[in-house]
């Protein structure tokens, strides 16, 4: 031990920034955050402590992974997984065609609508990047929409998993917050609705005042009156399960944890009644999100054992009353924080935010006079903003994958700059009106 004895006489001020190095440098070498964070929690253990800490950062694992909400993450992630291997979603775009009409920009806007509703279903954001990028995206790019248009809206729609609930997000700052995922999920729907609304704003301003980046569909609509209602039948379903899941959170009939436990019952039910269902698809789903909640697992035990130690140590104290010295005004301590959340969702994974960052920044805000809910609202539109900017923004990456091959990933990132100045709009507008979460 003498070894890390040196570690303790830094104190708490050298030491944090030692930390803080020390993270960053093990994260250059491409190494996984779970694994980093689990390495600089046990270095600093023992080199701050001793051998005799190691059972404290262990309970304070088991209280994360322990809890019952947290039995709904797999459940959502699941519900994605199904979602990406049926035809709901096609169908879904195909049926909103109708809604869309002559309307310029209508495509882009159906877009947005069927993004909506698929983040209702499950509140996941990579499926649903990936879902937009094979179906949405080459409707728009054959109707000769700009394609940087075309990009941003299958992006930025696809990221709307973050904000609408059932949003993983949410779950994850309720759990890291200790505050009712159930109030979380009441106070963002209206902002979740209110960026979506900022996003069609966007399209029909930029169509009307250049109609050639949004051309109106030419081909004649010949569907009869009796395909057009073979197409709407593809909303109800998908409405079904929306109903289904968030009816019975808002209507106090079922937790958060059951009604994840509805939507997967309501998604497999859709397979079956579609003709989709297979146990070769349900295998697959239930693998795909093994690797998923356990990526999440992970990050979080890494996290909760360095939020642990670094607790033990006093540095959650010292970075509370350093962020608070910042300013005697509020509204300067909270936009810090919001600049730093910012700054961390460039490089960092929005779970490893969440379980790094909550543990010190909620008791500050709390400390502020703020509520934690309208704090988790603006949390989540905050980490919309991290899904898109460069240069790790995981959307632009999802979309890649599936995109066609003369589109570059720098082309990707540029398509996401006015998408990513309406999603700081949204960050300001419920800082100046709080009230639109209903807190």
């Amino acid at each position: 031990m003498e070894i890390f004895g040196s570690l303790q006489s830094l104190g708490i001020e050298w030491g944090t920034g030692v930390m803080f190095i020390l993270l960053l440098l093990l994260l250059l070498t491409g190494m996984p955050l779970a694994y980093v964070t689990l390495m600089v929690a046990l270095i600093f253990a023992l080199g701050w402590f001793g051998p005799t800490v190691v059972p404290l950062i262990t309970s304070n694992i088991f209280s994360f992974v322990s809890s019952f909400v947290f039995v709904s993450v797999p459940m959502f992630v699941l519900m994605a997984a199904i979602l990406d291997r049926s035809g709901i979603a096609r169908d879904l775009f195909d049926a909103m065609k109708i809604v869309g009409g002559k309307l310029r920009g209508g495509v882009a806007i159906q877009t947005i609508f069927v993004a909506v509703i698929l983040a209702a279903m499950s509140g996941i954001i990579g499926g649903e990047v990936v879902l937009l990028g094979l179906v949405a995206l080459p409707q728009m790019l054959r109707l000769g929409y700009d394609k940087h248009l075309a990009i941003g809206v299958v992006c930025a729609g696809g990221a709307l998993g973050t904000m609408v609930p059932p949003s993983i997000v949410l779950i994850i700052y309720g759990l890291t917050a200790n505050v009712s995922i159930g109030d979380l999920f009441t106070s963002a729907f209206v902002p979740g609705l209110m960026l979506a609304g900022f996003y069609v704003t966007y399209i029909l301003v930029r169509s009307y005042m250049n109609p050639d980046i949004a051309p109106i569909p030419t081909e004649e609509d010949d569907t009869s009156l009796a395909e057009k209602l073979k197409l709407l039948k593809g909303l109800i379903l998908p409405l079904c399960v929306v109903v289904a899941v968030l009816g019975s959170i808002y209507g106090g009939v079922a937790s958060v944890t059951e009604a994840s436990a509805v939507g997967v019952f309501g998604v497999i039910l859709s397979t079956i009644v579609r003709g989709e269902f297979s146990l070769e698809m349900l295998k697959g789903a239930a693998l795909q999100s093994l690797r998923t909640v356990g990526m999440i697992v992970w990050i979080g035990i890494g996290a909760s054992a360095l939020v642990g130690v670094f607790n033990l140590m006093g540095g959650i104290n010292f970075v509370s009353s350093l962020i608070t010295g910042i300013s005697d005004n509020p509204l300067v301590v909270l936009l810090f924080m919001m600049l730093i959340l910012f700054i961390l969702g460039m490089f960092l994974d929005w779970v490893g935010i969440a379980l790094l960052t909550m543990p010190i920044f909620v008791p500050v805000v709390v400390s502020l006079g703020y509520d934690p809910v309208w704090f988790g609202v603006l949390f989540a539109m905050n980490m919309q903003v991290s899904f898109l900017s460069p240069p790790f923004g995981p959307a632009a990456f999802y979309l890649k994958s599936v995109a066609p091959p003369d589109i570059s990933l720098g082309t990707i990132f540029r398509s996401l700059l006015p998408f990513i100045c309406l999603q700081i709009l949204a960050v300001a507008v419920l800082i100046a009106f709080p009230g639109i979460t209903g807190r």
